[in-house]
């Protein structure tokens, strides 16, 4: 019976090592580049509905000449926002008008509560998770 085993070949243990390691260094690549992927993914939804609620204001200003008592839940019902995207972020403007729109993820958020995404008018650009890869945004403070 064992007669049959003996010209086989197989691997041998430094072989399958190699082999291990080799995939372990190419998990290793692999599996930051795609996290970062999915910050940026996920920080799109939060620019999109920042996009919609500055439009928003834009309208109401434009059409009223300002925006005072025009409210942050004005401003989401008229852009329409989805279910998935109100259960994910928080939403918050700064100034009158708007100098500041800032997205801050809720406890329903895939990636975990706290993280913030914003929009500066006076630099036209956005900031903070996923958006700026040296920063954790869960920990900054945006005033």
């Amino acid at each position: 019976m064992f007669n049959k085993f003996k010209n086989q070949k197989g691997f041998s243990l430094i072989e399958l090592l190699v082999v291990v390691v080799i995939i372990a260094i190419l998990a290793a690549i692999a599996v930051p580049i795609y996290m970062s992927y999915v910050r940026k993914a996920r920080a799109t939804e939060a620019q999109t509905a920042i996009a919609a609620i500055r439009s928003a204001y834009r309208v109401h200003y434009q059409t009223y000449g300002t925006t005072d008592n025009y409210t942050i839940d004005d401003a989401k019902k008229d852009a329409k926002l989805g279910n998935a995207t109100e259960k994910n972020w928080e939403f918050e403007v700064v100034g009158n008008p708007p100098n500041k729109y800032i997205a801050t993820s809720t406890n329903e958020f895939p990636q975990g509560e706290g993280h913030q995404v914003w929009y500066d008018v006076t630099e036209a650009d956005y900031h903070g998770y996923g958006i700026d890869e040296d920063t954790d945004s869960a920990d900054e403070v945006v005033d």
